[in-house]
């Protein structure tokens, strides 16, 4: 490598994190920074890496796009079928990842995960750009195939077979929860001292404490 690793580093400075200024739960504060992330970010702000585990218990990480948060739990899709889905499914616990990089924030995600409603899937699928659509079809998504032709004949033959329909939601394809049982706020701070609150659901009720950087 051209650059030494260890000699990267950056200082961090353009805000803080005060429990003055922090709400008793999470849910609020995360919409307000996301809504910041939004306006600010140079690149997509719903971009997270999701962890889970397979049964093995070797972890596996990818970058996903959030597509929905509310007090139940934040949502995002894929196939059910794939090796995400299925460790999802059979393990129903995962872990989610924001990084801010313009805001110098990072916020972390623990919890269960559920499959959304049928009705929830259809009305986000059936709002995606028709290419999309097939393409959720015409990907057998984490198995392996010949070549990218494989694709390019799945999609043409759907574009045909499609042409003068709606194609519908594979029953293989939809959504997944994550409830949050842990949510942690960290700002960055000068001389890596940095801020981190975090919230821990507790027979119901959000607990808040600051943690050591």
């Amino acid at each position: 490598m051209k650059s030494d690793i260890a000699d990267l580093r950056r200082n961090y400075t353009r805000d803080g994190l005060l429990e003055d200024n922090a709400p008793n739960e999470p849910l609020s504060l995360f919409a307000s920074w996301f809504e910041q992330a939004v306006e600010i970010e140079s690149t997509e702000a719903n971009a997270m890496m999701l962890a889970s585990v397979d049964a093995d218990n070797q972890p596996h990480l990818r970058t996903l796009l959030l597509k929905g948060a509310d007090e139940r739990g934040f949502v995002f899709f894929t196939n059910y079928q794939s090796a995400k889905g299925q460790q999802l499914l059979e393990r129903p616990k995962a872990a989610m990842t924001f990084w801010w990089h313009d805001l110098e924030r990072q916020v972390r995600i623990e919890g269960e995960v559920e499959r959304v409603s049928d009705e929830e899937s259809d009305a986000y699928y059936h709002s995606r750009p028709v290419g999309s659509r097939l393409g959720a079809w015409a990907s057998p998504q984490s198995e392996v195939i010949a070549s990218r032709q494989v694709l390019e004949d799945n999609l043409a033959r759907l574009q045909a077979q499609y042409a003068d329909q709606e194609p519908p939601r594979p029953e293989h394809w939809g959504g997944l929860r994550l409830k949050p049982q842990l949510i942690e706020f960290w700002q960055g701070r000068p001389s890596r001292l940095h801020d981190r609150l975090c919230y821990r659901l507790v027979d119901g009720q959000w607990q808040r404490e600051r943690l050591a950087p």
